[in-house]
């Protein structure tokens, strides 16, 4: 069973996410269950939650189906104590936010050194932001996303992530999201089924799918191994539409939400329908 949705607007109040990933045909969504680009937001109304939980049991998404993204301002890694510090309380309250609402993941970046630090001293800080955030709350397991490698962000490398891992504490609270435009633009090639399965190969020996949470599926506007982060829509990019068809069609991506962060979103209902119909 695949779980296929889209990044959908929570414009309104986070309830609505729900309602626009129905009217979509998507059997998993992405949210920001705050503004993504401020530091601050109000608790969330306990009318706003049960608006929520209600939407989520009148169409069916269970809490694995759900995978909120935090704010684009975090980072775990932060090489200034007064920032990482901001940072930590901020992520902090975004775990609150999915637990109170009833979910169970949180997707992230993982953080940036800012040529300021090592990349390894780096990962140990992410890995004890995290430890201190899940000391801190309960039942939402924490989703590192891999990334473009643009600039200073860690997590482009298989091995950034499995570092990050091996110095959590509670593994049983950690887990990944694989990007495919993030994964390409990294050097990962999936443009063939032979490289689609050389790149999970790679993963399952470097990570393992015991810690795959999530999904985003997204073709890319940016060139192989550029470290440039410009997602396409699926097929019209330099990927194409190979990686998701095989991906349709292997169970190791069944029961995790596959989320698409594609360009238009006039055409994710097309987009998760052609999804759907590859498997």
């Amino acid at each position: 069973m695949k779980y296929i949705g889209a990044h959908v607007s929570a414009a309104g109040g986070v309830f609505n996410a729900v309602t626009r990933a129905h009217e979509i045909g998507a059997t998993a969504f992405a949210l920001f269950t705050k503004n993504q680009r401020q530091w601050k937001a109000p608790p969330l109304p306990q009318s706003t939650i049960d608006l929520f939980r209600q939407a989520c049991s009148d169409y069916g998404y269970g809490p694995q189906q759900i995978l909120p993204h935090d704010s684009y301002l975090i980072n775990l890694g932060h090489p200034v104590a007064e920032a990482l510090q901001k940072s930590r309380d901020a992520f902090i309250d975004e775990l609150q936010r999915a637990a109170a609402l009833g979910i169970a993941l949180l997707n992230f970046h993982p953080g940036s050194h800012l040529q300021q630090m090592s990349t390894s001293d780096c990962l140990k800080r992410i890995a004890e932001s995290i430890n201190i955030a899940l000391d801190k709350t309960s039942g939402v397991t924490a989703v590192i996303e891999n990334t473009a490698g643009q600039g200073s962000n860690l997590g482009f490398e298989f091995e950034h992530l499995a570092e990050i891992i091996h110095h959590v504490e509670d593994k049983s609270r950690v887990g990944v999201c694989i990007d495919t435009c993030h994964a390409f633009a990294a050097g990962y090639d999936l443009r063939t089924v032979e490289q689609c399965e050389q790149t999970f190969t790679a993963f399952e020996r470097i990570v393992g799918f015991q810690y795959l949470r999530g999904m985003h599926l997204n073709d890319a506007k940016s060139q192989f191994n550029s470290r440039v982060d410009r997602h396409d829509s699926l097929g019209e990019g330099n990927i194409g539409h190979t990686p998701f068809k095989w991906l349709m069609q292997d169970p190791r991506f069944d029961h995790i939400p596959l989320i698409l962060e594609t360009i238009n979103p006039d055409i994710w209902a097309e987009e998760i329908a052609w999804l759907k119909a590859q498997q």
